[in-house]
């Protein structure tokens, strides 16, 4: 699952190269994700999308403290999390239009992504689906080191599968990482409307360790992921992280978010991960703009040649129906 250079950062020195590194990988997300949506809207893209925009610090932070061998299973957001593990834009872009050269042939799409190049055993349409994989790999990784992660949303806090598992994963202590990225809305209704009292709670019922962690600050995400792996991989058992989060975007390609209370999008704004991140490059590691600029240049450079590629791709040839014999 290894990657070299700025796709997957490996753990490391926090220096500014490496620090450029998580910013980029960043804002590659953001710039993949507005491509998704005008391809979209321009009637290149099938089925439905579900965007990453606002969220992109949980699965940086995350990917970057992963080792080789680590397994990982997210929801139908799953894009950004794709690009974080270390799959090249292109073929992403490609499975989206339905290319043969797309990562799963053109037959996945959007909500199902799988690349076990990278680790990535799925993202999965079902709510609560990326939980029972993720056990499921847990239980295969127990003793060998490796850890799984699990990465859900807060509206999966009130399904079956949140529950069983956790209890499943501390029952055996599972080498097990629950990655809640709570974004406020189960789809279109606010967390407090459906969910009662905090999330966190749930698992500290079940005697697992939980935290919570500024899912904005790709430095704090990946912080607190360092802190927490260290004791799911010497045995320990599963441990719990809610990302506290937001999406700058609906919740679904026909989702205009006109839910949202007025002026709650812009109260975010500031918090954007990639402002948080520039602002930090700036003021306290003393990036000059020129060098940010050409990072920012860099990506919109690749991506242009990634959508002319994605777009001349050939479709997947058709396979036969298979012959069923009385």
């Amino acid at each position: 699952m290894a990657v070299s250079g700025v796709r997957r950062p490996a753990a490391g020195s926090e220096d500014v190269a490496f620090s450029l590194a998580l910013y980029r990988q960043m804002l590659l997300i953001r710039r993949v994700e507005d491509l998704v949506q005008t391809l979209f809207l321009r009637g290149e893209v099938y089925g439905t999308t579900h965007l990453y925009s606002g969220q992109e610090a949980v699965a940086v932070g995350f990917a970057s403290a992963l080792e080789d061998g680590d397994k990982v299973a997210c929801t139908y957001r799953g894009h950004g999390h794709a690009l974080a593990l270390g799959l090249e834009p292109e073929p992403l872009v490609a499975e989206l239009l339905g290319r043969a050269t797309g990562v799963n042939g053109g037959r996945a799409g959007s909500m199902n992504v799988v690349d076990t190049d990278h680790g990535l055993l799925g993202c999965y349409g079902i709510v609560g689906g990326s939980i029972a994989a993720a056990t499921g790999a847990a239980l295969a990784l127990k003793g060998t080191g490796s850890i799984a992660v699990a990465y859900f949303g807060d509206g999966t806090a009130n399904q079956a599968y949140f529950f069983e598992c956790l209890n499943f994963a501390k029952v055996l202590s599972l080498p097990l990482v629950f990655v809640c990225e709570n974004n406020g809305y189960g789809e279109y209704t606010p967390m407090a409307a459906s969910t009662a009292g905090e999330i966190v709670a749930r698992p500290t019922a079940m005697a697992i360790p939980a935290t919570i962690v500024d899912g904005m600050d790709v430095w704090a995400t990946r912080k607190t992921a360092l802190e927490v792996m260290g004791p799911v991989r010497a045995g320990e058992g599963p441990t719990f992280v809610e990302a506290r989060t937001y999406r700058f975007v609906g919740h679904s390609r026909s989702d205009p978010g006109k839910y949202r209370p007025e002026g709650e999008l812009e109260e975010w704004q500031p918090r954007d991960p990639l402002v948080v991140a520039l602002e930090r490059l700036r003021d306290e590691l003393g990036v000059p703009e020129a060098e940010l600029d050409e990072v920012a240049a860099g990506v919109e450079r690749e991506l242009g040649e990634v959508e002319q590629a994605a777009l001349q791709a050939p479709f997947p040839e058709p396979e036969p129906f298979p012959e069923f014999k009385s």
